[in-house]
């Protein structure tokens, strides 16, 4: 259903600037508790250190040029080294989530530039994991890191790190920030810019 990768029309191009525009600190608003994704449920028992929690972490990242670069550094390097393919998520349960996959999907770039900014000692409760559809209509998964400069987006389809109000995505549930289990609708507007009376009927359909 997610499919990952590059597209033939995004650019390589890792000169990703730092946000500065004050009008792009709103951040993603919750809306009511949901259901979280089912493979998101398989991936916290196969990785359960990934899905861990502490409220003593702080919500929001400091965006500086170290954290920037990591940030850069990170989605680059995960963007070249899975070579994207379709997976299957059937009743047989064969695919799941996978860090650090030879080949994956969308879900498995997310989850894996997640476990490295992890590893790398950012916080959980600042790296959310959240399910979009695409102009396209098709359902897609993204990791969302809120900082000091506003909630910016890093996924597969492109290189550059973008402010989430960039996208021309329909933002459905986000990961919760005080339990990495938990899932939380977006409230509208939030749907990017491109959103409209007919998207905002949109409804939220677990995967």
């Amino acid at each position: 259903m997610f499919v990952g990768g590059l597209s033939a029309g995004s650019s390589a191009d890792t000169r990703s600037r730092s946000p500065q525009d004050s009008s792009l600190l709103t951040p993603i608003m919750e809306a009511s508790p949901t259901l979280a994704p089912f493979q998101h449920v398989r991936f916290c028992l196969r990785y359960p250190s990934d899905c861990k929690s502490d409220p003593t972490e702080n919500e929001r990242i400091e965006l500086n040029a170290k954290t920037w670069e990591l940030l850069k550094r990170v989605n680059h390097g995960v963007n070249m080294s899975i070579i994207p393919i379709p997976k299957s998520y059937g009743p047989n349960l064969g695919d799941g989530w996978t860090i650090a996959p030879e080949m994956g999907d969308c879900n498995d770039y997310a989850v894996t530039k997640r476990h490295e900014l992890l590893e790398n000692g950012l916080p959980s409760r600042a790296l959310r994991l959240s399910v979009v559809k695409t102009a396209s209509g098709i359902g897609h998964l993204v990791l969302v890191v809120v900082t000091t400069k506003g909630d910016l987006v890093m996924d597969d389809l492109i290189e550059v790190i973008r402010p989430w109000q960039s996208t021309d995505y329909h933002w459905l549930k986000i990961q919760s920030a005080t339990n990495s289990k938990f899932w939380y609708g977006i409230k509208w507007p939030a749907v990017g810019p491109s959103g409209s009376q007919a998207d905002r009927r949109v409804r939220l359909v677990d995967r």
